[in-house]
């Protein structure tokens, strides 16, 4: 049998996704970051600050993503103090694309920018892998995004509220992890509207069963002693 690799790049096979509503934005996605096969983390947050009122959701590579958010972060502290004021979502998205763009032979990494300024309200830009940017009414990303395209262009409507957003979101992400074995653990949620910044965190056994999914155990011992199922007879 082959020894797992433990020194393989972490990658974050990932669901991200993030929506528009009536007065802001909601972020999602998975907590799985992976070692090829292994789980190295079972309850990451790819979902990271950028100012206080824009958040960027990270896939791909776990190293390259950071490396942008960090770098991204502090170029918008220093764009802030010389401002006065805080940056809008588009300047923010626009630093994250150029630094993918210039980068884009060295870097694995796909990402999306969402926030809300005064200006424009409440913007999601999507940067994929190589840099480009687009701005769009929602944006899906990872390993897990294939699965959710039909599903979105179904349940995403203009219009939406703050609580349909949300419920989409989460939705949407334990969808993506029933059927991406990159995808799992918890789901988390960042809503970013005039009021502020709201998170959520949803515990991985209180996601809805989707396909036939086994329910979560806590431990080996609860599987042993679960009754073993009826034999299929011919």
């Amino acid at each position: 049998m082959d020894c797992l690799n433990l020194n393989e790049p972490h990658s974050m096979g990932t669901t991200i996704i993030g929506v528009t509503y009536d007065g802001g934005v909601v972020l999602g996605a998975d907590s799985r970051t992976s070692t090829g096969v292994y789980v190295a983390n079972r309850a990451s947050d790819k979902i990271t600050q950028l100012t206080d009122n824009v958040y960027v959701c990270r896939s791909g590579s776990a190293a390259d993503s950071q490396i942008v958010s960090d770098y991204v972060r502090y170029f918008l502290h220093q764009h802030t103090i010389q401002l006065g004021q805080p940056a809008t979502v588009k300047v923010a998205a626009n630093l994250v694309r150029l630094l993918a763009y210039n980068n884009k032979n060295m870097l694995q990494t796909g990402l999306i920018v969402g926030g809300w300024d005064k200006y424009e309200g409440g913007k999601i830009y999507g940067v994929p892998l190589g840099g480009t940017i687009l701005e769009q009414p929602f944006a899906i990303g990872g390993s897990g995004s294939s699965y959710l395209y039909g599903f979105f262009d179904q349940a995403w409507k203009e219009g939406m509220t703050k609580e349909e957003a949300e419920s989409l979101v989460v939705k949407a992400v334990s969808l993506a992890i029933a059927r991406d074995g990159a995808s799992g653990g918890v789901v988390r949620t960042v809503t970013i509207n005039a009021d502020g910044v709201t998170k959520n965190f949803y515990p991985g056994d209180t996601l809805p069963l989707w396909h036939e999914e086994i329910p979560a155990q806590n431990s080996l011992l609860d599987i042993l002693s679960a009754p073993s199922p009826e034999p299929m007879s011919m």
